[in-house]
């Protein structure tokens, strides 16, 4: 059911990246989302100003593994995690900002504040057939004493897949997307595990392992089990997966996310940030198109007791794809969309302490 995975197609699918070029995903701005809220409820979480203090920038290409010639000119889309006093940041890297042909790697940041790329990078790389197209967008948990990385595996959808699993209706393009796993006991040496969603659930797309995560990223139980919210592809009906281990998951339709409220539509669910001091409840942060068909960002509030039962939504969001980790800076995440062209930086962006009015 898929290309096999050969230097050659790694090469083509990499001219393809370097000639990408997406002006409206180029144009995003993370304060656009996050800086202000129209209101701003007390469950909200953020707005979020900007914490330069922690900026990283990427300097140097990484070895390239499949020694077809792949660099990188942007990151973005990282997910961070706090390990015995140090910051591990895992990120995107992609020939071009938002193409093809992406890898993921790792910096850390110790108590003499200096951020150090890892030499093991690039951490995640094509190695697997339904990696073809690139590795993107890592979702970092530590759970069962080890850490858990979810992230998407991007590849050409053949005419047999295509037969086989989806209809007419899910319009498809040429390209589908896992999210796989991978499991480490270091945050260095990974072990990749595949697909943890099959494909007559996807149709070939389901996109961002959202799992509710509190401020230490740790993975939470909610009511015995983990649960993983998808809202993009499966046929355009929201999903939610249960696991007991983060490795093996049951998945089943179940409408968790109500936008009559705000109006619009749902593109994708960012995060879900379960409370430190609340956490009987959590927020399901996401990115959607607002009434006017602009990008927008939102949040809904849930308690862990009636997980799908949306208690309230507010417009006004992080879009913290990685998810929000708690440090004695505060509430903190990062991106890479506000990097000038060609320059690989990552900002960090905290929560603002006086968010009892709108900002």
């Amino acid at each position: 059911m898929f290309i096999p995975l050969s230097r050659d197609a790694l090469r083509k699918n990499l001219e393809a990246a370097l000639e990408h070029r997406n002006d409206t995903t180029a144009a995003l701005s993370q304060g656009t989302f996050s800086a202000r809220y129209a209101s701003r409820p007390d469950w909200a979480v953020g707005p979020f100003e900007d914490d330069d203090d922690l900026s990283f920038e990427l300097s140097g290409q990484w070895a390239d593994p499949a020694g077809i010639g792949w660099t990188s000119d942007a990151i973005y889309n990282p997910s961070v995690i706090e390990c015995d006093g140090v910051l591990h940041l895992f990120y995107r890297a992609s020939p071009t900002k938002e193409s093809l042909s992406s890898r993921i790697g790792s910096a850390t940041l110790g108590a003499d504040g200096v951020w150090v790329d890892s030499p093991a990078n690039p951490q995640i790389f094509p190695t697997l057939d339904n990696e073809l197209f690139g590795c993107e967008d890592p979702k970092l948990y530590a759970a069962e004493g080890r850490w858990f990385l979810f992230y998407n595996g991007i590849f050409p959808i053949t005419p047999e897949a295509r037969e086989k699993y989806t209809t007419p209706d899910d319009q498809l393009g040429d390209v589908g997307c896992d999210i796989n796993v991978a499991i480490s006991d270091d945050l260095e040496t990974w072990t990749k595990l595949g697909r943890v969603v099959d494909h007559e659930v996807s149709h070939l797309w389901a996109k961002g392992a959202v799992i509710p995560r509190n401020g230490r990223g740790e993975a939470v139980k909610i009511n015995g089990e983990y649960l993983m919210f998808l809202s993009e592809g499966c046929g355009g009906a929201l999903q939610v997966g249960r696991s007991t281990d983060l490795l093996r998951w049951r998945f089943e339709p179940q409408p968790y996310l109500d936008l009559a409220e705000l109006g619009g539509s749902l593109h994708e669910v960012a995060c879900a940030i379960v409370d430190d001091e609340h956490p009987e409840r959590f927020v399901l942060d996401f990115f959607y198109a607002d009434r006017n068909g602009d990008f927008a960002a939102g949040q809904a509030l849930y308690d862990t007791a009636t997980p799908f039962t949306q208690k309230a939504v507010n417009s006004g969001g992080a879009l913290a794809w990685g998810g929000m980790v708690a440090t004695d800076r505060g509430r903190l995440f990062a991106q890479g969309w506000d990097a000038p062209a060609h320059e690989r930086r990552i900002f960090f962006y905290r929560e603002k302490t006086n968010t009892s009015i709108a900002q």
